[in-house]
């Protein structure tokens, strides 16, 4: 197995399994064994070792004393719940950011933008991907804030693979998401605290809704007929 351009082994791993988990290819209580899952990827057991324990800091996988990893049972109130809190940090980020960044971070949040709208108009989705990582982040950033920079950073590791998924599960997502983005871009320019907040907050809810959809779908499916999605 080779690694993905600038992950480590056991990233890969990681978001492989993470994916995977989210389409139910595992199903909920499963137990993840660290052997098996070496001998499918063709790696030792140190890297699989490290995907696990990564996969439980998001909370997919539960590690239990002498019983080692399995996948944890995420019913959809709970992952609504998660984005809901996200969401709220991310509005008061954006907030924060629109009244106190510097003109060299705001030039930088345009730019990564401008980048992520050429990816969208290409329709490459890995590329979009990785420039929204960057573009939350660098909001975070701008907040001036590093309590809040940390919550927000620990929830979007935690919801990272479900989110993964929402780009393609609705037509026009990177479209949608870039066009909410643009207005969040705006308030961010103009310095209006108020307005950044409430297209967060909306973005937030839209790329929240996009996900759940996917999930209550996936869980609907029988393992047989996930396995072959």
């Amino acid at each position: 197995m080779e690694n993905e351009p600038g992950k480590t082994l056991s990233q890969t791993i990681s978001d492989r399994l993470a994916e995977e988990i989210v389409l139910r290819r595992f199903q909920p209580g499963e137990r993840l064994d660290e052997q098996t899952i070496a001998t499918r990827f063709g790696v030792s057991r140190s890297p699989v070792r490290d995907a696990l324990r990564q996969l439980a800091s998001t909370r997919l996988i539960e590690h239990l004393p002498r019983r080692g990893f399995s996948v944890a049972t995420m019913a959809p109130a709970d992952l609504d719940g998660l984005f809901e809190a996200s969401g709220e940090l991310e509005a008061l980020c954006a907030k924060l950011c629109a009244l106190r960044a510097a003109p060299s971070e705001r030039k930088r949040i345009e730019f990564v933008h401008q980048q992520a709208g050429r990816a969208a108009a290409e329709g490459d989705a890995k590329a979009y991907a990785a420039l929204n990582e960057e573009f939350h982040a660098l909001i975070y950033a701008g907040a001036r804030n590093k309590t809040l920079q940390d919550l927000a950073l620990s929830l979007r590791q935690r919801l990272a693979p479900f989110r993964s998924q929402g780009f393609f599960t609705t037509e026009n997502r990177l479209q949608h998401s870039h066009v909410e983005h643009e207005a969040l871009v705006a308030a961010l320019l103009a310095h209006d605290g108020d307005a950044a907040a409430a297209a967060m907050h909306s973005h937030a809810a839209n790329s929240a809704m996009n996900v759940l959809q996917h999930f209550d779908a996936s869980a609907s499916r029988t393992p047989s007929s996930s396995a072959a999605a």
